[in-house]
C-alpha cells in the first residue's frame, strides 16, 4: 500500500514516519522548500524524542520519500495547520489548498483522511466540494474520513500507538477503510462515528482542558487577591475522588488548546458562552503576568528582564501560540531590556541568547514561563551574583521558594500571597 501525507509538521512527519516504519511506502509532501530540503538531507526541523532514529531508518530503506508535490497513492492523509485569524475565526486555507493539490492524483478506490483539527463540517463543506472535481462518486469510488490526532508532544510515538483513535467517515465504507489503515500500528481502540462528530470530539477534548485551565487561572487571581497559595489549595481539592482541577500558569499555548475552542465559538457563538469566557480568561493571563513584572521592576531605572522559556510547554521546541511570545512582546513594548533563554529553541529569535550567563547578566528579574527540566536544575545561587536585583517570578511552580529566599532572592509565585504582598509593598 502506498500512502501520501500532506503536511510534515509536528503531527504529519511523525505520522508518516510511523506508517513507513510499519510497512507502507510513504511519500511526504510539504509546501516549504526549506523543510523538504532539510528532510532530503536527513535533517529534522522539529524536535521529538525518537523521531530522528526512526526517520533515518525509513529514509535509508527507501520506505519514506519527500517532495513538494503529491504522487499517486492508495491513501492520502492531510495533516496541515488550521490556524485562527486575528478575529478568532478559522483559517482553512491550508486544508483547502492541500485538498486541491491531490485532486489531479486521486484515483478510483482511493481514501482521503483529514487529520488536521478542524471546525465541524470542514470535511463536508470544505473538502468534499473540492474533491467533487475528481468526478468520483463519494462512498463508492472515493472514500473520505476525518481522524483527528490526539497525541502529546514529547510522547508522540507512544501515544500514536496506544491512544484510542476516533474515525469519522462520510459513510460506513469510508470509516471501515480508515480503520484498516490506522490498524497498521494503532493498538488502542478505534471508535467509529460520522465525520462531523469526529471533528467535534477533538474540539470538545481540548475545550474541556481550556475551560479547566481558565478555572485554575481564575483561582490563581483570587489567591493573589485574597492571600493564599493556589497550588496547595488545588492539590488538596484534587484529593477529592471526583475533582481534577488543572494547574494555572502564564496562559495557554500550543496549536490545540489555545485555538480549538474558537472553532466551537465560530460554529455556535450564542450557545458557546462558557467556552468564550474561558478563552478570554486564558487570553488575558499573559497580560496579568506582565502586570506582575511591572509591579516588581517598575521603579527600577531601565530594568532588564530575563525570560526563561519560549516553548508553550516543558521540554519541547514548539512555540505555536505560546503565551511567552505575547508576554515578551508586551515587555519589549513597555521599554524593558529583555533577554530570552530557552535551550530547546535552536532557531534564532529576537532577544534570544545562547547561554544562561548572558540571559541573567545585570538582570533585575528572572521570569520563568516554561517548565523545562533545565530550569529546575539551575544553581540559582550562582546566577544571583550576576544579577543586579535578585527577583524571580515563577509562573509554573517549579522552584523551591524557601531555598531561593534563603539564598537572598525575592521570589514571587503566581497564584500565591507573595504576589499580593508585592503589590501591597508598592
Amino acid at each position: 500500500m502506498k500512502l501520501c501525507v500532506l503536511g510534515l509538521g509536528y503531527i504529519g512527519l511523525p505520522t508518516a514516519v510511523m506508517f513507513a516504519k510499519h510497512g507502507l511506502q510513504v511519500h511526504g509532501v510539504d509546501v516549504s522548500e526549506i523543510v523538504v530540503k532539510k528532510l532530503q538531507n536527513k535533517e529534522l526541523h522539529i524536535e521529538e524524542p525518537g523521531l530522528y532514529e526512526m526517520f533515518a531508518e525509513v529514509t535509508d530503506s527507501g520506505a519514506f520519500t519527500v517532495s513538494q508535490e503529491p504522487v499517486h497513492a492508495d491513501a492520502y492523509i492531510i495533516a496541515v495547520p488550521t490556524p485562527i485569524n486575528k478575529n478568532k475565526t478559522s483559517n482553512l486555507d491550508y486544508v483547502r489548498s492541500a485538498t486541491e493539490m491531490i485532486v489531479p492524483y486521486v484515483q478510483e478506490g482511493n481514501l482521503v483522511v483529514l487529520e488536521s483539527t478542524s471546525p465541524p463540517k470542514t470535511v463536508e463543506n470544505i473538502m468534499l466540494p473540492v474533491l467533487e472535481k475528481t468526478g468520483l462518486k463519494f462512498g463508492e469510488e472515493l472514500f473520505v474520513s476525518h481522524s483527528p490526532e490526539r497525541v502529546l508532544p514529547g510522547k508522540l510515538f507512544e501515544e500514536l500507538v496506544s491512544n484510542d483513535r476516533i474515525v469519522g467517515g462520510i459513510n460506513e465504507e469510508s470509516s471501515n477503510r480508515t480503520v484498516e489503515l490506522y490498524r497498521t500500528f494503532v493498538k488502542g481502540e478505534i471508535h467509529v462515528t460520522d465525520a462531523t462528530t469526529a471533528e467535534m470530539v477533538k474540539l470538545m477534548e481540548n475545550t474541556y482542558r481550556d475551560v479547566n485551565i481558565a478555572f485554575a487561572n481564575e483561582l490563581a487571581r483570587i489567591a493573589e487577591e485574597v492571600g493564599f497559595n493556589v497550588w496547595e489549595a488545588i492539590k488538596l481539592a484534587n484529593c477529592h475522588p471526583r475533582v481534577n482541577i488543572h494547574m494555572p500558569g502564564p496562559g495557554v499555548g500550543g496549536h490545540c488548546i489555545a485555538v480549538d475552542p474558537w472553532f466551537i465559538v465560530e460554529a455556535a457563538p450564542e450557545q458557546a458562552k462558557l467556552t468564550t469566557l474561558s478563552r478570554k480568561i486564558n487570553d488575558e493571563t499573559p497580560h496579568n503576568i506582565v502586570n506582575i513584572v511591572k509591579n516588581i521592576v517598575g521603579e527600577i531605572a531601565k530594568p532588564k528582564v530575563s525570560v526563561f522559556g519560549l516553548s508553550f510547554k516543558g521540554n519541547i521546541d514548539d512555540m505555536r501560540e505560546s503565551p511567552s511570545l505575547e508576554i515578551i512582546e508586551d515587555l519589549v513594548n513597555i521599554g524593558y531590556d529583555v533577554s530570552i533563554y530557552d535551550p530547546h529553541i535552536l532557531s534564532s529569535y529576537p532577544n534570544k541568547v545562547d547561554t544562561l550567563e548572558e540571559a541573567v547578566d545585570n538582570s533585575d528579574c528572572v521570569v520563568i514561563l516554561t517548565d523545562h527540566n533545565e530550569y529546575k536544575e539551575i544553581d540559582y545561587t550562582q546566577i544571583k551574583e550576576k544579577m543586579s536585583t535578585p527577583n524571580i517570578i515563577d509562573t509554573r511552580n517549579i522552584l523551591n521558594k524557601e531555598v531561593l529566599q534563603e539564598a537572598g532572592f525575592d521570589v514571587f509565585l503566581v497564584g500565591d500571597k507573595s504576589i499580593r504582598n508585592s503589590l501591597l509593598a508598592k
